[in-house]
């Protein structure tokens, strides 16, 4: 996938917006991080939980992985060419349900759990 591939699908979920973060392309919902492209085919993506992350690192090492700067935080790196738009798809609306207000989740025609 490309940036812009990932971009037009998270854009069709209520509240997302494009923004700026350490000078590259982000998406929020409600002002709250979502992911960034941190260089060409490289995603940085928020995860609800480290668990989660560790699970991911663990089961699909091709296509996720982390660095140091990034172990002690939820985040996980995507190798973008890797990531299929089913994938991406499932684990952006985990976190996009996490983060988002509740009016958003209404437009989706979710009710806060």
């Amino acid at each position: 996938m490309t940036f812009d591939e990932i971009r037009e699908i998270a854009l069709a979920y209520p509240g997302v917006s494009d923004h700026v973060t350490y000078g590259t392309p982000s998406l929020k919902v409600g002002g709250k991080f979502l992911l960034r492209e941190r260089e060409p085919g490289l995603l940085v993506l928020q995860r609800p939980s480290r668990d989660e992350r560790d699970l991911l690192l663990e089961a699909e090492p091709e296509l996720f992985f982390i660095t140091d700067h990034y172990r002690d935080y939820p985040y996980v790196l995507v190798r973008m060419e890797r990531l299929e738009p089913e994938r991406f798809r499932t684990l952006f609306e985990t976190i996009w349900r996490d983060k988002a207000l509740k009016k958003h989740l209404a437009a989706f025609g979710l009710h806060e759990t």
